[in-house]
């Protein structure tokens, strides 16, 4: 898959959110990248560049108080290559991965936990590796990642 129908697949999983889920994001940037940073890699523990298939860098709302304001916005990173290689290794459809990936990268943002965006995938879930159950829409200029985990200062990452 090509960036270009990657990033299309993204602002697709973005739009599949429930309303009331999508809807609260506020001071987020999305980007997809080819492949996380070493430093990355090396700030999650990972063993090669495939380990990661996304990541939350920010402050969760369940951990922001009233002197939260006036700062740089929360990231969600895709990693492209790492998901198309997990896609090819285990035959799951990039859409379905994408969608999980940022449902969990999200949920991140909202301080759930993987017994809640694991619910909330399910809702979500595309029938027969179509589109969403509900109308897809709206433009993306970035990506999304999926993670396990939970590292100091909000990071969390798959």
């Amino acid at each position: 898959m090509n960036r270009q129908a990657f990033e299309r697949t993204v602002a697709t999983a973005i739009d599949a959110l429930p309303t009331d889920f999508r809807d609260r994001l506020s001071n987020i940037a999305f980007l997809v990248e080819e492949w996380p940073d070493a430093g990355t890699l090396e700030e999650m523990e990972c063993e090669t560049r495939f380990d990661l298939l996304g990541l939350y860098r920010g402050w969760p709302l369940t951990e922001r108080g009233s002197d939260y304001h006036g700062t740089l916005p929360d990231t969600i990173h895709l990693y492209r290559q790492p998901i198309l290689a997990w896609c090819d290794e285990t035959g799951e459809p990039v859409a379905d991965c994408i969608v999980d990936t940022v449902i969990h990268e999200v949920g991140h943002f909202y301080g759930l936990s993987d017994a809640e965006m694991e619910q909330i995938e399910d809702e979500c879930a595309w029938q027969g590796g179509g589109p969403p159950r509900r109308d897809i829409g709206g433009g993306f200029g970035g990506g999304f990642g999926g993670g396990q985990g939970k590292t100091p200062e909000g990071e969390s990452g798959l």
